[in-house]
């Protein structure tokens, strides 16, 4: 009897009628990883064409028109020409009184309505969500809907109540013998702040909401039967799972703040505190379309852009760090 012993295949070579297990794995994986790879290209070609079509192509535009001026040689008889400047309109920029003066009216703005928004904000989505407030649906509809009114309608409606001679406020107010001037030098800040507040407040209210829905009820029933009362499971459970929330927010309004625009600019038509250049998109606006130095302008907005990244930077850094503090202990 004779017995016949088959060669042994090694490992990884392809047998007769097709490759072998471990290549068509290679294979599947690849094709598997290139799919992945074009879904989320397709996915992600949206967002990165907004980006660069409203982000980084105005930014990349700006930058340019800083480093170049039109000048007139020839005591300013010759033909109009654009020249190199360098550095010379950001430091035009950073040593003008009136920008610097803008930079300050805006810190001062953001130290009076960043907090006033965030913990206003705060406090009625915790009361909504506690079920305190009766009719929990109309009282949210109408916190919001103050967010709804274009702001330069809301900044004229403020105009209205604030202008002395028509306003029912001052004129309730002078009843009591109380004379007040709300766009005085020092009341037309915080009227500023008033309308921001009036707009925006109930927005970042339905954010917070939102996002106390999310909150485990075990949870709150675990610190209820803990023996914690409202005002306790309000600041001590429910805050500091919204966090997130809470930090998104300040971020927004503090971009949002730093662009302060249309309010004081309507505002300026009836008060004389209110200057062309009270905050720096003011500054800005003045020096492009006013004074036609599109250079200056840009320089401006430059710098505004680079303070409002290393604010929010900085925030973000303060909260990740005071957050990794917490976990720690």
């Amino acid at each position: 009897m004779t017995t016949t012993t088959r060669p042994r295949v090694p490992a990884g070579t392809a047998r007769a009628g097709g490759p072998a297990p471990s290549t068509t794995g290679t294979r599947a994986r690849r094709a598997a990883g290139r799919r992945r790879l074009t879904a989320c290209a397709v996915l992600m070609t949206p967002f990165f064409a907004l980006l660069v079509t409203v982000f980084l192509i105005p930014v990349g535009t700006a930058v340019y028109l800083s480093f170049f001026s039109d000048d007139q040689p020839g005591l300013g008889f010759g033909p109009e020409r654009t020249v190199f400047v360098g550095l010379r309109s950001y430091a035009a920029v950073l040593t003008d009184p009136t920008f610097l003066g803008g930079l300050g009216t805006v810190a001062l703005y953001c130290l009076i309505y960043i907090p006033l928004m965030v913990a206003g904000a705060l406090a009625l989505a915790l009361l909504l969500d506690s079920g305190v407030v009766r009719l929990r649906a109309f009282a949210q509809l109408g916190l919001f809907l103050p967010h709804a009114v274009p702001g330069i309608i809301a900044a004229l409606i403020w105009l209205y109540l604030y202008t002395p001679g028509i306003s029912p406020v001052i004129d309730l107010f002078a009843r009591a013998d109380i004379t007040i001037d709300f766009l005085g030098i020092h009341t037309v800040v915080p009227s500023i702040v008033n309308i921001a507040l009036w707009s925006n407040l109930g927005y970042n209210m339905v954010v917070f909401y939102a996002a106390l829905q999310a909150v485990p009820r075990e949870v709150i029933e675990a610190s209820v039967v803990d023996g914690a009362g409202p005002v306790r499971t309000a600041l001590q459970v429910k805050t500091p799972l919204v966090r997130a929330s809470i930090v998104m927010v300040a971020i927004f309004t503090l971009i949002w703040a730093l662009q302060l625009f249309t309010e004081p600019m309507l505002l300026s038509q009836s008060s004389p505190m209110i200057s062309s250049r009270f905050s720096p998109s003011m500054y800005i606006y003045d020096a492009a379309f006013t004074r036609n130095n599109y250079s200056l302008a840009a320089a401006a907005s430059v710098v505004l852009l680079v303070c409002t990244i290393a604010l929010s930077y900085g925030v973000t850094r303060f909260t990740s760090r005071a957050e990794t503090a917490e976990e720690a202990r």
